[in-house]
């Protein structure tokens, strides 16, 4: 029985012990698995959607996925290995309590959304039987009744299967992640032969210089493809979030593993997905809304289905569980944090309420690389308050850990640097129409010396 806890432990407000430790292997199939999900099939179309050229996507992704990378071995890693904490017990250790419960919120609410994109996502599959009319590009609300009582079913069905534990939806995530990977590859191969495409120079020239921006879309340069891959992921890597994942490493190496998610979600998974919608945009359909001025469906089950059948149709229902389920038991872990008595249980079915609800409104996954953009925009800075606290808070002459160092359940420093960073760079893409993800690293650095600065002022009373 001693054996069995310590097996289930999770060290989630104690270092990880040695015993603990995992090698590169364990971490390897986890990303790979991981950023191959339902979001990919969304992902993908919508970068065609926005008129972008061959050279400027693959190359764009190809350096924006290496940039990642890099942030979670030289960022991420080095501080999971070298403090071997979750992210929650050491944000706790420098804002404190009260601070920690509020960012586990606005985290928890995040993973609802993009929970609920991805019930958008399996809906689409499962609706192919009933002829359901799939949602429009530009749709933001449910367009009828057989919609929403398929997103209530399966955010039912989900939830409930979340409630049974993480043990049973990771394990099962595992499993059906190289079914995933192998729907992407023979869909992408698939959809580059009804494109008559046999080489890579006739991919190159049917992808050509892109085109103009769909109704509603921004036209995609490098820099957009680029910088929006590298903070796709922002709140994993520059914002810490996956600290509680590699504090089981070995070594900051097992960082590299990353990228297989990279290069087999964010890059293979991508094109894949955008080759079935390049496809379906050559139909009579997709052409005759073009003409009229309207967007085409990105609906990620009739792509599939018209690619390779059956076998697409239940790819997208396994990618858009094996992303929801997970997704949503970690916000209930983070709600759970507003209710110390509440059981996670309860916790989940209220994630799951939420997500379910989410699902209805396509808007979430029809805008999916706008949303993606702001999830990680708002979580990426508390990131930089963990990394300025790690490395310069001596430097300045500050007490590290602040929060911890004086029993203190809110350390304005913290709070106030988050804040200001967020309203500003947000306020400011707002009004001038700035990408967004252009201003996550500004946004990153300036909560980080704004927490410097405001905690040489906080600190003096303390001292």
């Amino acid at each position: 029985m001693a054996e069995e806890n310590s097996q289930n432990e999770e060290f989630e407000r104690q270092p990880v012990p040695q015993k603990s430790w995992k090698d590169w292997r364990s971490f390897l199939g986890m990303y790979a698995g991981e950023h191959a999900a339902g979001t990919e099939f969304v992902i993908g179309p919508l970068f065609l959607t926005t008129g972008v050229s061959a050279f400027d996507l693959i190359v764009g992704l190809i350096v924006g996925n290496l940039l990642a990378v890099l942030c979670w071995r030289f960022l991420t890693a080095e501080i999971a290995v070298k403090n071997r904490l979750t992210l929650y017990f050491q944000l706790e250790k420098i804002c404190g309590k009260g601070l920690v419960k509020f960012y586990n919120v606005a985290n928890g609410v995040l993973f609802c959304f993009l929970a609920g994109s991805m019930f958008t996502v399996s809906a689409t599959a499962v609706g192919i039987p009933f002829s359901m009319e799939m949602p429009k590009l530009t749709d933001t609300m449910p367009n009828g009744l057989t919609w929403i009582l398929i997103v209530l079913v399966l955010g039912a069905i989900t939830t409930w299967i979340a409630v049974k534990g993480y043990q049973m939806v990771s394990k099962a995530a595992n499993w059906m992640s190289p079914v995933i990977i192998l729907g992407f590859l023979i869909g992408g191969f698939v959809a580059l032969k009804q494109l008559g495409v046999s080489s890579f120079g006739e991919f190159w020239d049917i992808w050509g210089e892109g085109g103009e921006p769909f109704p509603g879309q921004i036209k995609y340069t490098f820099w957009h493809v680029a910088i929006w891959s590298w903070f796709a992921n922002a709140a994993m890597h520059v914002g810490m979030s996956d600290l509680s994942v590699f504090r089981y490493a070995k070594s900051p190496k097992s960082g590299w593993t990353t990228a297989a998610g990279m290069y087999v979600g964010h890059f293979m998974a991508w094109i894949a997905a955008a080759l079935l919608y390049s496809v379906y945009l050559q139909s009579t359909e997709a052409q005759a809304m073009l003409a009229a001025g309207e967007a085409p469906s990105v609906a990620p089950g009739p792509l599939a289905y018209s690619a390779i059948g059956v076998f697409g149709v239940l790819v997208v229902l396994l990618a858009g569980w094996t992303t929801a389920n997970p997704t949503i038991y970690r916000a209930g872990l983070a709600f759970q944090t507003l209710f110390p008595n509440m059981k996670t249980s309860w916790a989940t079915i209220l994630a799951g309420g939420i997500a379910t609800v989410a699902g209805i409104f396509p808007a979430f996954a029809m805008k999916l690389l706008d949303f993606v953009a702001v999830y990680g925009f708002i979580l990426a800075p508390v990131g930089a308050i963990i990394f300025f606290d790690e490395y310069l808070s001596k430097k300045w002459n500050l007490i590290p850990r602040f929060a911890e160092a004086k029993g203190l359940n809110v350390n304005w420093a913290v709070m106030l640097a988050w804040a200001v960073a967020v309203i500003a760079f947000y306020t400011y893409s707002v009004s001038t129409g700035t990408f967004l993800s252009f201003l996550t690293l500004p946004a990153w650095l300036s909560c980080g010396v704004l927490f410097l600065l405001l905690s040489k002022w906080t600190q003096k009373g303390h001292s």
